[in-house]
């Protein structure tokens, strides 16, 4: 934390890289009693594949004639989409810098069978946050409230700021990609990616 301005950030699975600037710069609490909004970082991420931004998305199951809390959000694992990300991101990034270096115990930590998407996320949040050098002691919210007093970025978008480049596997077909999820920033950054993190202007 680099500063003491608070910030309300929505619960996510593998998320933005402007996400983990405002976790690591700011103190912030992660929200978990909200509604489940679907179509957004709570459940999905883009990396940076051979043909351009490509979408992963955690399936789920709910009930959809019924709104349902995030924190009751169950996995579906009807079909092998645990396999389909991790071959996503093993051609993605295996030629990266710096994949070799966290291929197995990000294998690991996504194979695991969770049964709620928070449990998921907030496990991927840890395993990234650590491997970045990044504080892991994370604030969750007790109860939902639509009113705070701290900035709220439940429905922010994570777009919002201009990102210097750095270099990116297939940034010579198509060029480069800013603020995809922090996974194409560790692993063509590595070490550097806290440094990064930190030199961005929110």
């Amino acid at each position: 934390m680099l500063s003491t301005k608070q910030y309300l950030l929505p619960c996510s699975y593998m998320a933005p890289i402007e996400y983990y600037a405002y976790l690591h710069q700011f103190d912030c609490a992660i929200e978990l009693h909200e509604y489940y909004i679907k179509q957004t970082i709570r459940s999905r991420c883009a990396i940076y594949g051979a043909n351009g931004k490509l979408l992963l998305a955690v399936p789920k199951t709910r009930k959809s004639s019924s709104k349902t809390a995030l924190k009751d959000i169950k996995i579906n694992y009807d079909h092998r989409w645990q396999k389909e990300h991790w071959q996503s991101l093993m051609s993605s990034y295996r030629s990266s810098p710096f994949f070799e270096y966290y291929e197995d115990e990000m294998k690991s930590v996504l194979y695991k069978k969770y049964t709620n998407l928070v449990d998921l996320n907030i496990e991927m949040l840890s395993f990234i946050s650590i491997k970045i050098g990044i504080s892991n002691d994370f604030k969750f919210t007790k109860a939902y409230s639509k009113e705070t007093e701290q900035n709220d970025l439940r429905n922010h978008k994570f777009n919002t700021i201009e990102f210097p480049r750095y270099i990116q596997v297939f940034e010579n077909k198509h060029g480069f990609i800013s603020n995809l999820s922090i996974l194409d920033l560790l692993f063509n950054e590595g070490n550097n990616s806290k440094h990064y993190l930190e030199s961005l202007k929110l």
